[in-house]
């Protein structure tokens, strides 16, 4: 991937148009420039040409910016693989003056990642007849390299005199969750376009059931599938089915609808390699604004650009209650709505939609003591508040390391095992958002309407980092449903930079792994102690064994290491880093199991412990009054039947899920709470205490 370039000054570019303008008579440099307000810009970008390819498929994931000023008007929809993309998207902008051209930036997308600069150019409004369409090709230039050739982006404007309202203003701003939407300092209210961009209409389940007849990719005559989902900024991927070209997934995914339209899923198959890019098998899309809502669609997808079947199960349903809205409008402080929701959680709605497990809301006061990102020793902070997939931002606060939001946001709460996430960052005009803190809050460890200064911490959320942020939140949730929904799989979260080798993380894994071992090496010491006195040479054999395990696995790697010696030098050092990781992924798998069981002993989640105790004297009275083996025949029953019953069932492990909301020992310690300055007290301005 090619880096950004991070622009601070650029030179004015010529434009060249298909319609040559008049600077005599009609044009605007001689005519006295305007009051503020005066004028109206109608642009539609129609396409990019040639633009460069920033990716390593030798393709592009463009989008447009229109600035004017230092103030963001207008962002396009992104056009994903390719460099001649088709935008036709209409813009209406109001234009305070015409000394300020129009400034034009193209950029590659890149999920989790620095978008890639492709190119800019200006667009002088003085230039313009008013009320005349011209079209306008403009060839981007980097300041940087302005001998490259970085294609041209082709316009159509429109500049006019205001006359009353504009119409058809479209200046939505399509941004991913890391970015913040343009506001003014002066606005207290968040804008209908802040709304539109950020909170959306609908959710998308998608169950991938199954693959028939894949392409083979590998030698063996086989592949290693697995699939990849794409909408818009929200993106999942399966997990990987071994040497198949029939796989069965049975996975369940989750988009948020932002389009009341519907939008476009991409769908690409995929072969794994170790030591190589993954082979392409085929693409698919599924048109979500031909599907009918609130019912369950089963879809079989042949593969375009390859062979073989994908078959999806796809459910489109209205969206969940989320909201933003500033401090003064308070749900929960409204005393009627307060009883609505409290009697929508209220133990005798138990089996009223199971997945709706209870109402969080969270009120951002303000942020004191941020770390300065730009060179002027301010900051331009904004925040990101996450539940699981959920995201909403609040507005940017320019020139300031003492913002203050007062924003309520409100989401609807699946699983009461949910992390609450807030991280503030600082905007930034050429490039992505820089991260300023985070915290992460336990749902269950939450303090209803306490008014609390959180310490901001790191991205690994293990020491402190400069700032506090004050949060009030507040959790009502129906304890039946919540205890149900913890025998069923976790939400996945959209894909993320994928691991990477650490030798810091292998060695911190690896003593993690060494603590588990050491606990079942004492328990079975213990044991035997019980038997037989003569311990101590029982416990060096138990450790002699583990190091010819050990060896016996390093022997095993370097087998697989001489059937490698074909392969190029590179290869090898990347099959070795793939190899690498996932040892550290597995060590960090079973050292998690490990913590996690030790934890629910421990009493680290209370609720949780409790609800182990519960299963367990359910289940003691339910063995003294029916015999053990009507219970084996009527789980196995169950589980012979269920594929009948319901053949597209997703499988899961209830005690695995179950184990799977108990924090291990590395999310203790990134969810501990760190004490703030005695100097920060969330009473000590009046002005920020909702009260």
């Amino acid at each position: 991937m090619l880096d950004s370039y991070k622009l601070r000054s650029v030179c004015s570019l010529p434009f060249v148009s298909d319609k040559k303008i008049n600077t005599v008579g009609t044009s605007n440099a001689d005519v006295p420039l305007a009051d503020p307000g005066m004028y109206q810009l109608d642009i539609t970008l129609r396409r990019g040409q040639s633009l460069a390819a920033r990716d390593r498929g030798g393709t592009s994931d463009p989008y447009v910016k229109f600035k004017i000023g230092r103030k963001e008007v207008f962002r396009s929809k992104i056009i994903h693989k390719n460099l001649n993309p088709v935008w036709e998207e209409k813009s209406c902008i109001l234009v305070e003056h015409l000394r300020e051209p129009l400034y034009i930036k193209v950029f590659d997308y890149d999920f989790g990642l620095q978008d890639d600069f492709m190119g800019s150019a200006f667009l002088d409004l003085t230039q313009l007849e008013l009320n005349r369409s011209t079209d306008v090709t403009l060839p981007l230039k980097d300041p940087h390299y302005p001998d490259h050739d970085l294609g041209v982006i082709l316009l159509s404007v429109i500049l006019s005199p205001k006359e009353g309202e504009p119409r058809d203003v479209t200046m939505l701003m399509r941004k991913s969750w890391k970015r913040s939407s343009k506001f003014q300092t002066q606005s207290l209210r968040l804008s209908d376009q802040h709304r539109k961009s950020h909170l959306w209409r609908g959710i998308v389940s998608i169950t991938l059931i199954e693959g028939r007849d894949l392409k083979a990719m590998d030698s063996n005559g086989l592949s290693d599938p697995y699939v990849k989902f794409r909408l818009g900024h929200q993106k999942y991927k399966s997990k990987i089915m071994p040497k198949t070209l029939n796989p069965q997934w049975r996975e369940q995914f989750d988009f948020h609808l932002y389009e009341e339209r519907g939008g476009i899923i991409d769908i690409t198959a995929w072969d794994k390699d170790a030591g190589k890019r993954d082979d392409f098998i085929g693409r698919c899309q599924v048109d979500l604004s031909s599907l009918s809502r609130e019912q369950t669609h089963k879809l079989e997808l042949q593969l375009e650009e390859g062979a073989g079947h994908l078959v999806l199960l796809v459910t489109l349903t209205a969206s969940a209650t989320v909201s933003i809205s500033d401090l003064s409008v308070n749900s929960l402080e409204d005393q009627k709505e307060r009883e609505e929701i409290l009697k929508r959680y209220s133990p005798l709605r138990i089996f009223h939609n199971l997945k709706d497990v209870g109402f969080l809301q969270v009120k951002v006061i303000r942020a004191e003591g941020l770390m300065a990102a730009d060179v002027t020793g301010k900051s331009d902070p904004f925040c990101v508040v996450e539940l699981n997939n959920d995201r909403l931002l609040t507005h940017t606060v320019y020139k300031n390391l003492n913002p203050e939001w007062n924003k309520v946001f409100t989401f609807n709460i699946k699983d009461i095992h949910s992390v609450l996430e807030v991280t503030v960052y600082d905007e930034d005009r050429d490039r992505s958002a820089d991260f300023l803190g985070k915290v992460a809050i336990p749902l269950l460890s939450i303090q209803n309407g306490e008014q609390k200064a959180y310490v901001l911490k790191n991205k690994q959320l293990t020491g402190p980092t400069k700032g506090v942020i004050y949060l009030e939140i507040d959790v009502i949730f129906n304890a039946v449903k919540a205890s149900l929904r913890t025998l069923i799989p976790k939400e996945q979260k959209y894909i993320e930079e994928e691991n990477r080798l650490s030798k810091q993380l292998l060695l911190r894994n690896f003593i993690r792994m060494k603590r588990c071992v050491m606990v079942l090496v004492n328990a079975a010491y213990y044991i035997n102690s019980c038997f037989d006195w003569d311990s101590p040479p029982r416990s060096l054999a138990a450790f002699v064994v583990v190091e010819d395990m050990l060896e016996d696995e390093e022997e095993e790697d370097d087998k697989d290491d001489k059937d490698s010696e074909k392969k190029g030098f590179i290869n090898k050092i990347y099959a070795i880093q793939e190899v690498c990781v996932s040892v550290q992924n597995i060590l960090d798998e079973v050292a998690s199991l490990g913590e996690r069981i030790k934890n629910t002993f421990n009493w680290t989640v209370p609720f949780l412990s409790w609800l182990a105790i519960v299963a367990l004297c359910v289940f003691t009275v339910i063995l003294y009054f029916i015999p053990l083996r009507y219970i084996v025949l009527v789980w196995g029953i169950n589980k012979f039947t269920k594929k009948l019953r319901s053949p597209y069932a997703i499988d899961n492990n209830e005690l695995l899920d179950f184990l799977s909301r108990v924090p291990s020992d590395v999310q203790v310690v990134q969810y501990q709470e760190l004490k703030p300055d005695p100097s920060h007290s969330p009473y000590k301005r009046k002005k920020n205490n909702p009260g």
